[in-house]
């Protein structure tokens, strides 16, 4: 029952956010805890780490528009039709995303806003910084709500012509205003490559080598800023005295190409920091801004800052509590997160049957799971990346013309793959997002422990482990032991599992 986790009736024939009232159908699946999440905004909260790691980005690119108060909740036109996803695509499903109606949902990337901030054509190069929602795994990585950055940057073929330039020399031009850094680079790949990655069809090689090369350049020059803080605030402990290094690896993502990743070896390990690439020419042409071409990055602000400040749990940034925040201010430099006593876990399992109907949707996850943290899938990044550390990198994007709707002048939003499915099912991310409705986040950890089949009837078996453990102080045995059986309890109403 994965895409019905509740009943019929169980939500409001409409909800109400921030004076917005949108009508609810069967496709709704947010719950009440994730819609309060929405007025946080953690990353425009003052002296809070996101807000500094998102100003000190943003400082890297001077003279490009930001984007930092875009609504959430946008319509799947947006979230999914104008970057082309595919019909069958998983981040369309109701297990992965949260749906208000079957046309409206909360963003599941900054994309979401991408063809209308390239329609809208107010600036050459643009940054957007937001909340995104995801049905996730539960650790101490991943979270429902996390934050994202993309930026881009384009040029005009036309507005080159007119100068008696090619677009090619422009970009060079631009390049050579970036600042220079000292970093060693391994960059061993063409920029493109017919089968690994192919230029776009319509894009000179000419052309793509100097937008290659003012991408990388841009990126690196922020990335150096970056981890030279982090090295700062990290002192000489923990390897962090090792010469900073970057190399750039071939990617694919559907929406740019070609495309790359960019690691920086870090404390004796190579670090997925974001994804990038050249943005799909169908994407501006759809945009209405045909004679553009141009880059486009993404990276999660989480995975950005934990590395910055050696953050080690990302429920801390949702934290009220005084002795997180007060160890950050706008006004110092980045130091490293000094981490409260550490209180003790409370592990407890949780067994059950699936039901004799059920499809086990999650049953991929679990023989993948023999042990270790379960890996429930998400969709994948578009062409920013999202490091999957609840890193948000996808791609491009930006304000809508309207609150939720599309524009005058879009495509018509393609119908949803297909309805809700009535039949029971189970998929993973159901677990979790029961397990974080009733513990909230007293819950650090949900691992798949062990999965059986019985040899007689065949009926699968899942045993989840619940680590309980409150980031602010010691829960009780009588707190574990409540919410526990109130886990249980809903597993069963929810899911239609028998408890073992």
């Amino acid at each position: 029952m994965s895409d019905t986790i509740r009943p019929p009736g169980a939500f409001p024939k409409e909800i109400t956010v921030e004076g917005k009232t949108y009508p609810t159908d069967e496709w709704m699946n947010t719950p009440s805890t994730i819609l309060s999440a929405i007025p946080r905004r953690l990353h425009l909260q003052p002296d809070h780490p996101l807000t500094i790691t998102r100003k000190l980005i943003e400082s890297r690119f001077p003279g490009y528009k930001t984007h930092n108060s875009l609504f959430p909740i946008v319509s799947t036109a947006q979230n999914f039709d104008s970057l082309g996803f595919p019909l069958d695509h998983v981040g369309r499903s109701r297990t992965d995303t949260y749906y208000v109606n079957k046309s409206t949902v909360l963003r599941t990337h900054t994309s979401a806003h991408q063809s209308d901030t390239f329609r809208n054509n107010e600036s050459e190069g643009y940054l957007i910084s937001a909340d995104v929602y995801r049905r996730d795994a539960i650790d101490r990585s991943h979270y429902p709500v996390f934050h994202q950055m993309e930026g881009a940057r384009t040029w005009d073929r036309e507005q080159a012509a007119r100068q008696g330039k090619t677009l090619a020399r422009v970009i060079w031009e631009d390049v050579e205003k970036i600042p220079k850094h000292d970093v060693a680079v391994e960059d061993p790949n063409p920029t493109f490559n017919a089968e690994r990655n192919p230029l776009q069809q319509g894009h000179s090689p000419e052309e793509a080598e100097a937008i290659a090369a003012h991408l990388k350049r841009s990126l690196e020059d922020m990335v150096v800023t970056i981890f030279n803080a982090a090295k700062g605030a990290s002192g000489p402990q923990s390897g962090a005295e090792e010469p900073l290094k970057v190399r750039w690896v071939e990617a694919y993502f559907p929406f740019t190409s070609p495309s790359w990743e960019l690691e920086v070896f870090w404390q004796g390990d190579w670090l997925e920091v974001l994804g990038c690439g050249i943005v799909s020419q169908a994407i501006l042409d759809n945009a209405s801004v045909p004679t553009r071409s141009g880059w486009a990055f993404g990276l999660g602000l989480e995975r950005i800052a934990m590395l910055l400040y050696s953050i080690p749990d990302i429920r801390l940034f949702w934290s009220k509590d005084e002795r997180f925040l007060s160890q950050f201010s706008e006004q110092k430099p980045i130091c490293r997160f000094v981490p409260f006593s550490k209180y003790p876990a409370c592990f407890k399992d949780v067994s059950f049957w699936l039901s004799s109907s059920s499809n086990a949707a999650g049953g991929a996850a679990a023989s993948r799971q023999e042990s270790g943290a379960v890996s429930s899938h998400s969709p994948p990044d578009t062409a920013s990346t999202q490091s999957r550390l609840q890193d948000g990198q996808e791609q491009q994007e930006q304000q809508p013309t309207s609150d939720t709707g599309t524009p005058d002048n879009a495509a018509a939003p393609i119908p949803p793959a297909a309805a809700p499915p009535t039949p029971p099912s189970f998929h993973e991310n159901d677990v979790m997002e029961i397990a974080r409705e009733v513990c909230g986040d007293l819950v650090e950890d949900v691992r798949l422990t062990d999965t059986f089949v019985h040899p007689k009837t065949g009926r699968r078996s899942l045993c989840y482990r619940v680590n309980y453990r409150s980031l602010e102080r010691t829960l009780t045995n009588d707190e574990t032991n409540e919410l526990h059986a109130r886990l249980r309890n809903l597993l069963v109403a929810r899911l239609g599992v028998e408890l073992r």
